[in-house]
């Protein structure tokens, strides 16, 4: 006899629970290897329908909204056009109504016009025309005693009497006017007399000036001339006597006689050693005059020694500025040598660097490079969601 085991309710359990795990599994591999859905992680398709659904409810409302506005203007228009009409009807009916009033119904037409006359009392005869108004009885209350009943005739006699005084006062404030003018007159012209008085006497004071003035300038000119001739004649008579003194000097004895000849020493003056008066003093002697050729010869000779000295130092200066430019050179040659030959190792040392990185390479590419990936090692990949 067979046995046969029965499923039980936590095998139920556990096997519906393995179920959902593995569908829960596949639906995870589609969306992870799904390189689309990875990445988006949304239907699209539904929210394109969504969004064109969108669009269309969104040009329905538009175009009821449209619709709707279109009616309300031609119902605002409508409901204007009735508006203006009715008061344009109106209008012509109290056009109407007043030109029927004022043809058929005139204010003056009524029965108690008489009542509500604005003009009534302008109508009205006055309570008294004169003083023999029939109408003016006792009891008028329009006549008194001790009325100045005279007055329009009092009123003109007074009317005559201020014409008569302003006659007056216009004929006095004439003549009074034409006294001022008079009067403005003589001063003019005592004051134009006066001016004219003024000018002569400042013309003759012109004159007397002009007058004055020429003869101190003749007066000056005298002057002027009898300075220049008293120079004149001191002038010549110093002349004269320079002359005399000259002629007495040349013509005298002293000059002839060497032995004769003043002393030197008395031109020395106090002052100093090398000081003489001016006056006394007649000359350099010949010993002086030699003294100063000899001293004259001796400062031509010092700077000619000068002159020698400067272009020996000038020479030397040369030299070692020569001597320095050629040490200068020699080190530059020197320094550029060097240069190449640090250039020269840079170069080999950059070769012998070239050659190593070469090789290394070589090794890499033929020894260490050599097991490369084949498809076998990729597609082990993206088999599990895990």
């Amino acid at each position: 006899m067979l046995k046969l085991q029965l499923m039980t309710e936590k095998d139920r359990r556990e096997a519906a629970y393995i179920e959902r795990r593995r569908i829960q599994e596949e639906e995870r591999k589609k969306r992870l290897f799904n390189p689309r859905q990875r990445l988006i992680g949304i239907d699209t398709q539904a929210l394109q329908a969504q969004i064109e659904e969108k669009k269309k409810k969104e040009l329905e409302v538009k175009r009821n909204d449209s619709i709707f506005e279109n009616e309300l203007k031609k119902a605002d228009q409508i409901a204007i056009t009735l508006e203006q009409k009715q008061r344009e009807e109106q209008k012509k009916l109290q056009k109407e109504i007043e030109t029927f009033r004022k043809n058929f119904q005139k204010p003056e037409d009524r029965r108690e016009f008489d009542l509500n006359d604005p003009n009534g009392i302008k109508k009205q005869l006055p309570c008294r025309l004169h003083d023999d108004d029939p109408r003016l009885g006792p009891s008028s209350a329009q006549k008194f005693e001790g009325e100045d009943l005279s007055n329009e005739e009092r009123l003109k006699l007074q009317k005559v009497q201020i014409k008569a005084w302003l006659g007056q006062q216009l004929i006095e404030r004439e003549q009074a006017e034409k006294e001022r003018k008079m009067a403005e007159d003589a001063y003019k012209a005592a004051v134009i007399a006066r001016d004219q008085r003024a000018i002569e006497l400042d013309k003759i004071e012109k004159e007397c000036r002009k007058k004055l003035e020429e003869a101190t300038t003749r007066y000056n000119l005298a002057l002027a001339e009898q300075k220049c001739n008293t120079t004149m004649t001191k002038k010549q008579q110093t002349e004269e006597d320079n002359t005399a003194e000259i002629y007495n000097t040349l013509t005298s004895d002293l000059l002839e006689l060497p032995e004769l000849l003043e002393n030197p020493d008395v031109s020395q003056s106090n002052m100093g050693p090398g000081k003489k008066i001016a006056y006394l003093y007649k000359g350099m002697s010949e010993e002086e005059k030699l003294q100063i050729r000899r001293e004259q010869i001796s400062q031509i000779e010092e700077a000619r020694k000068k002159k020698e000295m400067e272009a020996r130092m000038q020479r030397e200066f040369e030299a070692y500025i020569n001597g320095t430019q050629q040490t200068i050179h020699l080190m530059n040659l020197e320094l550029k040598r060097k240069h190449r030959e640090e250039l020269k190792k840079i170069a080999d040392e950059n070769l012998r660097l070239a050659e190593e990185q070469k090789s290394r390479k070589k090794f890499l590419n033929t020894i260490v490079y050599v097991n490369r990936a084949t498809e076998d090692y990729f597609d082990q990949f993206n088999k599990s969601s895990r």
